[in-house]
Order: C-alpha cells, then structure tokens, then sequence
C-alpha cells in the first residue's frame, strides 16, 4: 500500500464522518501563511482527541505542545462552559498564531496559552494549584516526553487519560540503537509507562495523510 491510497482513505473517511468546518479550516490556513511546520495533528485525530475528551468529561485538560492552535480548538470544543485548558508553546510566534486562531474559534475564555519552556510551565501550573486535569496530550518535542509524562503524573488523577503523539516514527521506533533523538524520545515514553505502576496502556499504529505514525493512550489507576 502506498502513502496516495493512504492519504486517500482519510480523505474518504474524514468528508464521510467530519463535516467541513471553517474555523478548523481557517486556522490551518492561517498556521500555513504564518510559515509553521505542518506536523499538526490529523483531521481524523483531532476528532479523536475531542472524542476521547468527551468520553472522559473533561473539565480540565493539558496540552503540551500547541503549534498553531489546531488540537487546541479540537480539545477546548469538548469542554464544557466552565471547563478550561491550559496549552503550553515554547515559540511566542506560534502561541501568537495560536492565539488568534483560537479567538477565531470563540475559544478564548477556556483557553490559557503558556509561552516557554514547557517543564518551566508544568512547574508553575503545580505551584499554582491548577492540577488535577481530567485530560492531557503530549504533542511536543519527542525528547523531552520522559519528562512530560512525569509531570502528567503529578499532575493527574485516578483515571486520567494521557495521549501521546509521534510513537511510531514510520516504524524506526523499534530501533534500540538509533541515534535519531525523536525516535529515542518515542521509545522513552513508550519504556515510562510500560513500567511505571500508576499507568495501564496501549498503543496504536496509524496510517495516513500524515503517513506511518502511531499513538500512545494511557489510564492513571493509581
């Protein structure tokens, strides 16, 4: 199977099953002319990420890693009115996208984008007594997701759901002597919660317009 019947099978399924939406349009629209990567999740993911949130009834959910704000939207539209999510961006030029991308999507009242280093931030949002979060995807820079996943903890709940983006890497995340520092990074979350006793997980391997991929999913049960 090649990537064009891939890419064309999401096309299928995402036009059958997610309606056009402007909003969600605009803001990749926008993410592009502002000159930011496009490694934004998935239309069909995010739909997924909204699922998911909604299953859990969310009220507070954490995003690490908001690029231009497209996941953003798709998590903040699950909450309810009084819910809030906190979404932490190393780059003040994409959180200045992400901002107006989410003012766009009428969003802003739930949404609070935190600007720098994403540990600085994970401290602050401890200091300031903002946990637990019902909800949390990692979606950020690969290396670091070991430190990531152990703020999520600290941050968490019995039954939190914790999501992770990128694990797969087009299949090189079974390479133990890789020196490519993302597929390190995916093989570290992977290695975190396969032995850590608070998490019950799994993983799924993905294909599609973004190519070969996969992500984690992980429950707090204790």
């Amino acid at each position: 199977m090649s990537q064009e019947q891939w890419s064309a099978v999401d096309a299928y399924l995402c036009d059958s099953l997610i309606p056009e939406d402007s909003v969600l349009s605009d803001a990749l629209r926008a993410s592009d002319q502002a000159g930011l990567p496009q490694i934004n999740v998935a239309p069909n993911l995010g739909k997924l990420l909204h699922l998911l949130a909604q299953i859990q009834g969310a009220r507070r959910i954490l995003e690490v890693g908001t690029l231009g704000g497209y996941s953003t939207i798709w998590l903040a539209r699950a909450l309810p009115k009084d819910g809030h999510l906190i979404t932490l961006e190393y780059s003040p030029e994409h959180a200045a996208v992400a901002k107006a991308n989410i003012a766009r999507a009428g969003l802003s009242a739930l949404v609070d984008i935190r600007v720098g280093l994403a540990v600085d931030s994970l401290a602050q949002i401890a200091q300031e007594g903002l946990a637990p979060f019902d909800f949390i995807f990692i979606d950020a820079d690969k290396p670091s997701n070991p430190y990531y996943l152990e703020w999520s903890l600290k941050l968490a709940r019995v039954g939190t759901i914790i999501v992770v983006d990128n694990v797969v890497r087009d299949g090189e995340v079974v390479d133990a002597h890789t020196t490519d520092e993302k597929i390190q990074g995916a093989r570290a979350a992977v290695a975190f919660v396969a032995t850590h006793p608070r998490l019950s997980a799994t993983a799924i391997q993905t294909v599609g317009s973004k190519g070969y991929d996969g992500f984690l999913l992980a429950t707090v049960v204790s």
